[in-house]
């Protein structure tokens, strides 16, 4: 028995509530890169486990913390007087049947190379310190990937997830990924990786507030930094009327004092993240799961990156989550809106939850009786498959912050 429920959800859909906010934290913010870290440091362990040991030995290594370090940003140019410290812990099993593994080394490539691929203004040898105390856990807390049999749930603790995105949480999420993506950076070199987008619908006016750093070295006076401005202005504004016919107002960097003639008062960095000077970072702060913040919907306040993913279920319960609300919308007709919530019982199966819930809004002239189970039929085909959130994690191919 896998313990699934299907109920109406007797609330407004979204898109009628008066008021919603949707914020996600950029890829350079102190939060998303512990995140990202995080998350790199257990997908290299995982791989390396299964080289070295043929399976994923038990790890966590959810618990990274960057304190900031010291800049000089000025028009540009500047400098790092202070690097940042980045300190890995959690636990790992460095020796198994004999066999031993270099959890330390493992830990620190992967932060640097992370770093590397995410900052490209950051020079990872001379603007951070990477230290790395993962303790070691037993060699008893063992899960073999791939091999036959679901793995016992480590925790009694549960995960939610939400479909389909909101206007508002799609335009966000995705002026963030074009504003951090590659080919935008190329052309315009001026913006950093730490971005915040927060949005803001009310009734059908929508506020979208963006904090962007600036790269110093190439915002030589205030004029460029403002003609920046202006145009990540109509960029994004544009961008957002792609998702939505209500009104759109865009506001960045609205903390610049535009009175001074000097670099104080305008946001610069050195390398395009706040955490080389007063911001610091922690995993679990910032996105959820599906990558944003969105005080509107359901939320689990666990972190999902760097969790293992082979029976952490704070981890897997949270994109399991995300993963059936998704399909329920696209192959269940009639449903306008889903909130999943999945809770495990320590000791049990991964794919026999304590309680599967899907709580349902329909279309107008839809019933329950008539959807409940195809949308029963969804979440039990996931759950009967739920090795496969381990396969795609270890791969890489699904997003946790």
């Amino acid at each position: 028995m896998r313990n699934i429920i299907v109920e109406e959800l007797i609330q407004k859909p979204i898109e009628e509530q008066e008021i919603e906010i949707v914020e996600r934290k950029g890829i350079g913010h102190p939060d998303s890169i512990s995140d990202g870290i995080a998350e790199s440091v257990s997908r290299e362990l995982c791989n390396a486990y299964i080289d070295y040991f043929g399976g994923v030995l038990h790890h966590n290594t959810d618990e990274v913390q960057i304190t900031a370090g010291e800049s000089s940003p000025v028009f540009g140019g500047g400098e790092i007087i202070t690097p940042m410290d980045i300190l890995l812990t959690g636990r790992g099993v460095p020796e198994y049947e004999g066999k031993k593994i270099g959890i330390d080394r493992i830990a620190i490539s992967a932060a640097k190379k992370y770093l590397n691929d995410s900052l490209i203004n950051l020079d990872v040898e001379t603007c951070t310190v990477v230290e790395c105390k993962i303790g070691h856990g037993s060699g008893d807390l063992v899960n073999v990937f791939g091999r036959e049999g679901i793995p016992a749930s480590n925790d009694t603790s549960f995960g939610v997830g939400f479909a389909p995105f909101s206007e508002t949480e799609s335009m966000v999420l995705a002026i963030e990924e074009l504003l951090n993506s590659k080919k935008f950076k190329k052309k315009y070199p001026q913006v950093g990786e730490d971005i915040k987008v927060m949005g803001l619908r009310d009734h059908d006016k929508i506020t979208l507030t963006v904090a962007v750093a600036m790269i110093s070295k190439h915002v030589d006076c205030v004029e460029t930094y403002m003609d920046i401005k202006k145009e990540l202005n109509d960029i994004i504004t544009k961008l957002a009327m792609e998702y939505t016919n209500r009104e759109v107002s865009t506001y960045i960097n609205t903390g610049d004092n535009t009175g001074s003639k000097t670099e104080e008062g305008y946001y610069l960095t050195v390398t395009g993240t706040s955490a080389e000077m007063g911001d610091d970072g922690s995993v679990g702060r910032g996105n959820r799961a599906n990558g944003l913040i969105t005080p509107n919907r359901p939320m689990s306040m666990e972190a999902t990156s760097g969790k293992n993913p082979i029976n952490h279920v704070g981890k897997i319960y949270n994109l399991l989550s995300n993963k059936i609300a998704d399909d329920i919308v696209k192959e269940v007709e009639g449903v306008n809106q889903v909130h999943m919530m999945i809770l495990s019982q320590i000791g049990s199966p991964i794919d026999k939850p304590r309680a599967a819930s899907a709580q349902l809004i329909l279309e107008k002239g839809y019933e329950m009786n008539k959807v409940k189970n195809e949308v029963q039929g969804v979440m039990d085909s996931w759950l009967a498959d739920i090795n496969k959130i381990t396969e795609m994690l270890i791969q890489g191919k699904l997003r946790t912050f």
